[in-house]
């Protein structure tokens, strides 16, 4: 056994008792859950914006920086090469996650709006002319929006969107009227971000293809939570962030079909993305390399690949029934809040997110008054999905999310703090 495979080795992984999910034993993974806030113990209820951090993902990058840390694919020396070899691990495990048969598939970004923006101006401007059609939905968190925009104004394309209900689905039969004009080019969230819609992926990239269409699947929040089959769902491109994963900031992936991705020109120039470069003409490195210009985010790649190894340990299928129960918890004691309204389908069909607002009560006021008075944190604003908010005539909302370490009790002191809320501004 080498250093690496020691290392490895060493790593702790959640305990699970008899296949089941233990959240009490879970929780004990991850050490920022014992701090207090404000005097109380800290209730983090803010998931869906950025995920808390196992001891398995903190130590494996200690690690690396402890015992292995040199430049990547280019070092002969005995650490350099340990250090490529755990980066490349990693890419291996995010392959493996998705059911993607080659790690070479898997790109190396910094979050998905890297990724995103990767495939708009790389795939984009290649690809797009004047005239065609891109087709988003009101869903869509600003990063799947600013991109095509973007694009769109560059090449002269038309943007459309699919509407969304007031119960927060989007509207299939405009979808499919949509398609009938032949887009080039379907681009949505697996999973809202506000609402927490999960939306009918594969049904949706299938009709696509049905006429010509590439599609790109922004899973930034489904990743985390929901079994992702990549091979299954079909998508063109898939765009998703370790952070949001119990993994660490600064590292994003994109997944791509190979003979897209084979031909697409790089997205940035520099070291490592070539294979020879002259004074005034360059060759491009292979795939994935052609896409990862400089030094990578190494620690950040190798704690991706930590957090995988705990969630596959937990079990997606674990994961996804865990938020299930929580989410269904969290709406019944929310419906004993006077006042409150909660935006966005019923538990059965969304994630472990809830937005909502509670009377006249600003929803940054309303996060204040919860951090201060109970220790809860929860995100206020419109979450980077203005157009979304405008379509429900809001300009913010409060916003609650789970995951894996998110207990019954963390609901219930919510729910003690928005008591608390109201009393503060005697409604």
């Amino acid at each position: 056994m080498n250093r690496v495979e020691e290392q490895d080795a060493m790593k702790r992984v959640p305990t699970l008792k008899e296949g089941t999910f233990d959240v009490a034993e879970i929780r004990k993974d991850f050490p920022i859950l014992a701090r207090q806030v404000h005097g109380k113990p800290l209730v983090y209820l803010d998931s869906t914006a950025s995920s808390q951090k196992p001891n398995a993902v903190i130590e494996a990058m200690s690690a690396y920086y402890e015992t292995t840390h040199a430049n990547v694919h280019r070092g002969v020396y005995e650490i350099s090469e340990e250090a490529t070899a755990r980066m490349e691990k990693a890419r291996v495990k995010v392959a493996r996650f998705l059911h993607v048969k080659q790690s070479k598939q898997i790109i190396f970004t910094r979050n998905t709006t890297e990724s995103i923006n990767l495939v708009a101006y790389s795939w984009g401007d290649a690809n797009i002319s004047a005239g065609d059609l891109i087709v988003l939905t009101e869903l869509e968190h600003h990063s799947n929006l600013v991109p095509w925009q973007l694009l769109a104004k560059r090449k002269g394309a038309r943007l459309e969107f699919v509407p969304v209900t007031d119960d927060g689905q989007l509207r299939l039969d405009i979808y499919e009227q949509l398609l009938q004009q032949k887009p080039k080019l379907v681009a949505f969230t697996h999973m809202s971000n506000v609402l927490g819609t999960i939306n009918p992926a594969k049904e949706m990239i299938e009709k696509a293809h049905e006429v010509g269409a590439i599609v790109l699947l922004d899973a930034a929040q489904s990743v985390p939570h929901l079994p992702v089959d990549a091979q299954d769902l079909d998508a063109d491109f898939i765009c998703f962030s370790a952070h949001k994963m119990l993994g660490p900031t600064g590292v994003g992936v994109l997944y791509g079909k190979r003979a897209l991705l084979e031909e697409m020109p790089p997205f940035m120039g520099g070291g490592d993305m070539i294979r020879t470069v002259g004074l005034r003409e360059s060759t491009w490195n292979d795939l994935p390399w052609k896409f990862e210009a400089g030094t990578p985010a190494i620690a950040e790649a190798i704690g991706l690949g930590a957090a995988i190894d705990y969630l596959n340990a937990l079990g997606m299928e674990n994961v996804r029934k865990h938020e299930e129960e929580i989410t269904a918890y969290a709406m019944e004691r929310l419906q004993t809040v006077p006042g409150l309204s909660v935006y966005g389908p019923d538990a059965a069909h969304r994630g472990g997110v809830i937005s909502f607002t509670l009377g006249d009560i600003h929803p940054h006021d309303l996060a204040s008054i919860l951090d201060q008075e109970v220790g809860v944190a929860i995100r206020a604003g419109h979450h980077c999905a203005q157009p979304l908010m405008e379509r429900f005539g809001l300009t913010a909302t409060a916003r609650a999310s789970f995951y894996v370490y998110t207990i019954p009790e963390d609901i219930d002191t919510l729910v003690e703090g928005l008591h608390k809320a109201l009393n503060i501004f005697n409604l």
